[in-house]
C-alpha cells in the first residue's frame, strides 16, 4: 500500500488469473487456453504483418477484422465492436450501460470478473444464486429493478450452457435494460444468442479468440449488438483507448475468422477429447457436471479438492482449485488438454 494511493485503489479486489509458475515445465490444465496451435493461416498473416512497418498505427476502427466477422456471423459491421480481449469489452459495456444506477444481476457462482468490474465502476452486484444443480434458471431473472443483466452462457467455472430459449426469457423479461451475453466457450457446444441480436435491441453478445481460436496471447475480443449499442461502446472506446488492436493482432484476428474448417476441427479435436476424459474420470469415481465448454467441473466425495491439486502440481500437473469458496470449494476445474495431456491427468489421479 502506498501513501499516494488514492481510496478507489485501496479498496479494489482485483482479479486473480489461474497461477502460472514458472519453477518447472507443467502440463497446464489450469487457465482454459487452447493446447492446439492458431490457424495456420493467422500465424502466416501475423508474419507477415511483422515483416511490415510498425511505425504506423493499426487502423483505430478495426474495419478489416469487423468486416470479417460480420460476414462471417451475417451482420452489418455497425453491429460489430472489437476490443483488447473480452475482458475490455466487458469492462466498458459494464462503464457504460450498468455503471451509475440501479444494481446489476448475474449469477452467484460466474466469471468472478464480473465482481472485480462492479467494485471498480462502483455497481451493486444483484447475485443471482445458480439452483442447486448450479443451473441458472431464467424464472430468477423475472420482475428484476436491475441496471442490466449478465448471463454467461455457457457459465464459468460450472461449464454448463443454457438453451437458447432460456436466454430469450431473460431478455423478453428485462426489454429495458441492456442484457449482456458473454459467450467465451460457445464454440464447445452450446447455441450462440446472435441469432437473437436482430430481434432485440438490448442484447449484447461478447466473445473471444481466446479459447476456441487458441489466440489468447494477441488478446482480441468482440461484440455483437444493435448500432445503438455498439455506437455506445465506440465511443467509450474512443475516449479511452483508440487504437485496442495493434497491426499483428488485427491480421491474426482476421485471418482466423476466415479459417472455419480449422475452428471446426480443434473443436471437434477438444470435444472429443473432453467425453473422453469425463468417462474416465467418473470411472474414478468424480462427479462431473454436463459440460459445453473446453473445460470440466468436478468434484470427488471421497477426496478433498485442494488435496488434490496439491499433489497434481507436485506430478507437475496444473488444475484450478478456487479455495474455500462457497458451494464450489470442493469442486476443482480442469481444462482440456491433448489426448497426451488428458492421459496424464488421468494416470496420476488413478494413483492418488
Amino acid at each position: 500500500m502506498s501513501r499516494f494511493w488514492t481510496k478507489k485503489i485501496t479498496e479494489l479486489d482485483p482479479y486473480v488469473p489461474g497461477e502460472q509458475p514458472q519453477d518447472k515445465q507443467y502440463i497446464k490444465l489450469n487457465t482454459n487456453e487452447s493446447p492446439y496451435s492458431p490457424s495456420p493461416k493467422a500465424l502466416t498473416a501475423m508474419s507477415e504483418a511483422v515483416s511490415e512497418s510498425l511505425r504506423l498505427y493499426p487502423d483505430p476502427n478495426c474495419m478489416t477484422l469487423k468486416n470479417a466477422l460480420a460476414k462471417q456471423y451475417h451482420f452489418d459491421a455497425k453491429q460489430v465492436f472489437v476490443g483488447n480481449g473480452s475482458d475490455e469489452v466487458l469492462a466498458l459495456a459494464f462503464m457504460g450501460y450498468f455503471a451509475g444506477g440501479k444494481p446489476l444481476a448475474f449469477a452467484d457462482i460466474t466469471y468472478s470478473f464480473y465482481k472485480v468490474y462492479a467494485n471498480l465502476y462502483d455497481i451493486e452486484p444483484a447475485l443471482i444464486p445458480l439452483t442447486d444443480s448450479f443451473d441458472i434458471d431464467p424464472n430468477d431473472y423475472q420482475n428484476l429493478d436491475v441496471s442490466g443483466v449478465v448471463v454467461t452462457n455457457p457459465n464459468a467455472p460450472t461449464g454448463k450452457a443454457l438453451p437458447l430459449s432460456d436466454i430469450e426469457k431473460v431478455l423478453q423479461a428485462n426489454p429495458d435494460v441492456v442484457v449482456l451475453v458473454d459467450e467465451a466457450y460457445v464454440d464447445f457446444g452450446a447455441e450462440s444468442a446472435t441469432n437473437l441480436v436482430n430481434q432485440y435491441p438490448n442484447l449484447l453478445v461478447v466473445q473471444t479468440f481466446s479459447k476456441s481460436r487458441a489466440l489468447a496471447g494477441i488478446r482480441v475480443g468482440y461484440a455483437f449488438g444493435h448500432p445503438d449499442l455498439i455506437e455506445g461502446l465506440e465511443r467509450l472506446k474512443n475516449s479511452f483507448n483508440s487504437y485496442p488492436i495493434d497491426r499483428i493482432a488485427l491480421a491474426g484476428a482476421t485471418a482466423a475468422v476466415e479459417d472455419q474448417d480449422y475452428l471446426a476441427e480443434i473443436c471437434s479435436k477438444t470435444i472429443a477429447t473432453r467425453e473422453w476424459a469425463s468417462t474416465e474420470l467418473t470411472k474414478l469415481g468424480f462427479n462431473i457436471l454436463k459440460s459445453a465448454t473446453n473445460f470440466v467441473f468436478v468434484t470427488h466425495p471421497e477426496k478433498d479438492a485442494e488435496a488434490i491439486y496439491l499433489k497434481l502440481k507436485e506430478e507437475g500437473i496444473l488444475v484450478r482449485y478456487f479455495g474455500k469458496k462457497p458451494r464450489i470449494g470442493k469442486y476443482l476445474r480442469i481444462t482440456i488438454g491433448t489426448d497426451a495431456e488428458m492421459t496424464a491427468l488421468v494416470d496420476a489421479l488413478k494413483v492418488l
